[in-house]
């Protein structure tokens, strides 16, 4: 079994303290414990690609906050932040464990649409991350128009179990978000856990939110447009084995190299 928590919130716009202020009270608000809770993209400051005077290092604040949070709620935490190192500023998802040690993921795919391409590096290294038995890949909102970054490849055993976007999506592109977050867990046989913001950045977008989990066959687990929620999610793993059993679609996939 595994159990995960989505938290789909309103945005306090490029203001991080009092972002990480009300996230830590909707995080002690769980009560059920949650291996993983996961976070929008840019969760401290809403998805901005002019203000990267915001962006903090790896022992800034926020990952600091990150850390205590996870160690005091013993489950693991993530979301995407603006970090910088090495000259360069990152859109970086932020896997923290509950000993305070971390994995990261930069997002491959920039939004070229909204400039994020020219103030920011992207990554080359997808981020697959095992809990309890699962494994995760771990992606941020625009990678999910991208199928070959996400494409399962399979071998003895599928490459991972659940597929994760953490973003920040408007509102108008909304039916694009859902289609494709049922379409691959369709193509990649696991489940998909898509985590989206509401409300009305400081740019004036509208978020409608529509956080979604969805089961290896395409079928919506849970979804939620337009309100705040906090949502916990228990998933098992033998059903998702017997439908990788009953249908063994991936077998028949392409062979292929991905060329970072």
């Amino acid at each position: 079994m595994l159990t995960v928590t989505t938290i789909q919130s309103s945005l306090h716009w490029e203001n991080p303290a009092a972002n990480l202020a009300m996230f830590q009270e909707k995080i002690d608000s769980i009560h059920k414990h949650s291996h993983i809770i996961l976070l929008p993209e840019m969760f401290n400051t809403g998805f901005t690609t002019q203000s990267t005077h915001l962006a903090e290092t790896m022992d800034g604040e926020t990952v600091t906050w990150m850390k205590t949070m996870a160690i005091k709620k013993k489950s693991i935490l993530s979301g995407s932040v603006m970090i910088k190192e090495g000259g360069k500023v990152f859109n970086r998802l932020i896997w923290m464990l509950p000993n305070g040690e971390y994995y990261t993921y930069d997002k491959r795919h920039l939004f070229s649409y909204a400039d994020e391409d020219e103030q920011f590096t992207p990554g080359n290294k997808r981020l697959i991350a095992s809990v309890n038995g699962w494994r995760l890949n771990l992606q941020i909102c625009y990678d999910l128009r991208f199928p070959v970054w996400a494409r399962q490849t399979y071998g003895v055993h599928p490459e991972y179990d659940i597929l994760v976007y953490v973003a920040n999506w408007p509102d108008k592109r909304k039916h694009a978000w859902k289609s494709l977050l049922i379409a691959r867990a369709i193509e990649n046989q696991c489940y998909v856990i898509g985590v989206n913001r509401v409300g009305t950045d400081g740019e004036g977008h509208e978020f409608g939110g529509h956080s979604m989990v969805v089961d290896p066959l395409g079928e919506v687990v849970y979804h939620k447009a337009d309100k705040e929620d906090i949502h916990t999610v228990t998933l098992d793993k033998a059903d998702l084995n017997h439908i990788r059993n009953r249908f063994p679609f991936l077998q028949d996939a392409d062979n292929f190299t991905m060329r970072h």
